[in-house]
């Protein structure tokens, strides 16, 4: 072989072997470490789902406003209406009236003890004798 094409075979080896080491450089190097993920919020407790407004006898309301177990319950009764702040308690709403710590339930109309909401299905009880219904 003549001396120009060792040459020509010398630079095309190196530039090979260049090359190939270039392609490898990446194989050491770990792939960059994915995104955090955004935080999954909690879910809403399911006492939120009694947001709104549900009837008692007698023009008698219960409204509960807010959300995320945070709420303003507002009790419209023969005397008027009063707003109190409510908080989620497992399966209930906690929120204190007069001094005294009160409990909404779930409940149907026969487990409020009203005969005026006696047949309804989808109802908050406070205590037997007060009680609210959706119509």
């Amino acid at each position: 072989m003549n001396t120009p094409s060792r040459w020509k075979l010398a630079v095309g080896l190196a530039a090979a072997r260049w090359l190939a080491g270039c392609s490898d450089r990446g194989a050491d190097t770990p792939p960059p470490a994915p995104a955090p993920a955004a935080p999954t919020p909690p879910p809403a407790p399911a006492t939120d789902q009694w947001i709104g407004e549900w009837s008692g006898p007698e023009g008698t309301f219960v409204r509960i406003t807010g959300g995320n177990g945070h709420y303003d319950v507002t009790v419209q009764n023969l005397d008027g209406p009063r707003t109190f702040v409510g908080m989620a308690v497992g399966d209930a709403v906690e929120f204190e009236r007069d001094g005294k710590k009160e409990v909404l339930r779930a409940s149907n109309g026969e487990q409020t003890g009203m005969k005026w909401l006696a047949g309804k299905k989808d109802c908050l009880k406070v205590r037997t004798g007060e009680g609210y219904c959706r119509d």
